[in-house]
């Protein structure tokens, strides 16, 4: 097996390697969307020969035509798509002026500088909402956010982040941490009844990887670093830190610790908690910090843990130390066809008792399949499409699949090239024993970047009379499938009981695996022309797909967090000790609701 350590890297008696101190990250060449999803100027978008085009140069998919989409999309919700229809942005929706404090906002242009302290109104707003669908639909479509930051922040050192806390103690300041701005939680919306003023503290300026340690195989970094950065200045040294979610590209270190947030390639690398090993942040108690990080201790309860899925409300999360990993010898892609959904979930719980530890699995049902499938440009050769019509001809004549059964599965093999070709083995054995047929590498790659670019299709969706957003949960293996058909047959019922337009959509897909159980993602659309408080119906359907989730033994969520979206679950599923004890713990260390965004309160909350 080759050594997969990077050059320079290997331990010399008495001669280790330096600290890496790498430059600061590079600007992003075009800035983010304050209305949509993503790049400003990236988009779907119909044209007139009703061919879908992804517009920009970032993703795969952009550029070609897609003629396969409106016409699936006619059939799969039993409307029709009129090019011309398009539903015009009311964005910006009318704002209400700042709650201002003057001696909190002089007081932050003295600490932090003029350039750092902001009340202008489109930045407010945009640190007032995440991506849930309810957020989007109102910034699109003019309803009034009853409440968003008065003032924006940006401190550049935790020496700023500290004075700010301190300074919020003493002028009765409510402070939001701001990382990212992607979660689909309700997590940013700010209470409508606060009164105080709401300062919302971005981390943006404190965005540096500090260091790596090649030794130890470590890296020291700002909670503030955007994932798509830390990937890149990382490999640029030789490692990777492996946490990959799907908002990689503008989620943020310190938001994912605050979510307890999970990557595409967890089951290689871990989860947030099985990566980070030191936390430093602000509270309203003080600094959370230490002189030595080792590699396990006990000492007592751990503060740092408490930081794990707070969700900004008992502290400003300022730098991390974490894992990395040697960048991989080799990365091979594959995919898999599978009969039906239940002959996939079959081969990903044998592959999970293998010990076959591939970086990704994910299990596509048949609906999300075939948008998969939609995705594709216009064969632009005899060549392309004799092979498309021969793989069609293999997978339905020869292994008798029925295109509206099967299902797809994608997998990433990471390593050195002898535990991915090992991997590979025992995956393509497996495969077999479940009935799968090779779909290749070009597939697998395909799928798993269409996670990023297809993130743009709920807001182009919505432009066109259909409401979309996806949401998450964990179960045991045992109840997995059950789960998946109780949840699809509720969202039929509830909507044919309501008597909506059209057909709903309904998908699900498995992205995560371990030894007990799933993380199973649903995507659910529906079309909204002619539907009187079109969010609110669709926030109904969704609340009974959680109902339904935790009906059939599913979790609340797996790494989306609670917010204010899912609070009226937790009463649920937890006990009124384990309520209590937060809300105790919270009182304890935030007695003057410093942190008071709202997130995590055990009592029932107004949507």
């Amino acid at each position: 097996m080759s050594d997969p350590t990077p050059t320079g890297t290997q331990l010399v008696a008495g001669d280790l390697p330096s600290l890496i101190v790498p430059d600061a990250p590079t600007p992003a060449t075009a800035p983010e969307s304050l209305s949509e999803w993503g790049y400003g100027d990236t988009s779907f978008k119909i044209l007139p020969n009703r061919n879908v085009v992804l517009t920009g140069d970032r993703y795969d998919l952009s550029g070609p035509e897609m003629p396969g989409v409106v016409p699936w999309v006619e059939a799969q919700f039993g409307i029709e798509v009129d090019p011309a229809a398009v539903r015009a942005s009311e964005y910006p929706p009318p704002i209400a002026p700042p709650h201002a404090h003057e001696q909190f906002a002089a007081a932050m242009i003295e600490l932090l500088g003029a350039d750092a302290v902001t009340d202008h109104d489109e930045t407010r707003l945009r640190h007032g909402h995440g991506h849930m669908q309810e957020e989007m639909f109102a910034l699109q479509h003019g309803a009034t956010f009853d409440r968003i930051p008065d003032l924006v922040l940006y401190p550049s050192t935790e020496q700023h982040v500290a004075a700010i806390v301190d300074a919020a103690q003493r002028h009765d300041v409510c402070l939001v941490p701001y990382g990212g701005g992607t979660n689909v939680s309700g997590a940013l919306r700010c209470p409508a009844d606060e009164a105080r003023t709401i300062a919302s503290v971005d981390m943006s300026r404190m965005n540096r990887v500090l260091w790596i340690d090649p030794t130890n195989r470590t890296a020291c970094i700002q909670a503030g670093a955007i994932g798509r950065d830390i990937v890149a200045i990382l490999a640029a040294h030789g490692y990777t830190m492996g946490h990959e979610p799907d908002s990689i590209e503008f989620s943020t270190l310190g938001g994912w610790i605050a979510t307890h947030a999970s990557g595409m390639k967890r089951r290689r690398y871990g989860n947030i908690e099985d990566l980070v090993l030191d936390v430093h942040a602000v509270t309203a108690q003080g600094a959370i910090s230490r002189d030595t990080v080792t590699p396990r201790e006990s000492t007592g309860v751990d503060a740092r843990r408490w930081l794990l899925g707070s969700e900004g409300t008992v502290g400003i999360v300022t730098q991390a130390i974490v894992k990395v990993f040697p960048l991989p010898e080799a990365q091979v892609y594959d995919a898999i066809l599978f009969p039906d959904f239940d002959h996939g979930l079959a081969f990903m719980y044998d592959l999970q008792r293998s010990g076959a530890s591939a970086a990704s699995v994910r299990l596509m049902d048949n609906v999300q399949f075939q948008l998969g499938h939609t995705l594709k440009p216009a064969n632009d050769s005899r060549v392309a499409a004799m092979k498309s019509r021969l793989e069609t001809f293999v997978v339905t004549k020869v292994h008798k699949f029925d295109t509206d059964e099967l299902s797809a599965c994608t997998i990433v093999f990471e390593g050195s090239k002898d535990e991915v070709a090992a991997q590979r083995a025992i995956a393509k054995r497996l495969a077999k024993r479940h009935g799968g047929i090779a779909a290749g590498a070009s597939n697998g790659e395909r799928g798993y970047q269409l996670t990023f670019s297809i993130a743009y299709l709920r807001d182009f969706v919505m432009k066109h009379w259909i409401l979309a957003e996806s949401f998450e949960t964990s179960v045991p293996w045992s109840q997995a499938g059950e789960l998946c058909a109780r949840v699809k047959q509720r969202i039929a019922d509830e909507h044919a009981a309501r008597g909506l337009p059209g057909k709903p959509f309904i998908s699900c897909r498995v992205t995560q695996m371990y030894e007990t159980g799933v993380c199973i993602y649903f995507y659910l659309a529906i079309p909204y022309a002619g539907v009187e408080r079109p969010s609110e119906v669709y926030s109904e359907l969704e609340h009974c797909a959680r109902a339904e989730i935790l009906a059939a033994g599913g979790s609340l969520s797996h790494h989306h967090g609670v917010g204010k979206h899912r609070l009226d679950y937790l009463p649920e599923i937890v006990s009124e000790g384990t309520l209590a004890v937060h809300d105790a713990f919270k009182k304890a260390i935030d007695p003057g609701n410093v942190f008071g965004i709202g997130n995590l309160r055990t009592g029932p909350v107004e949507r």
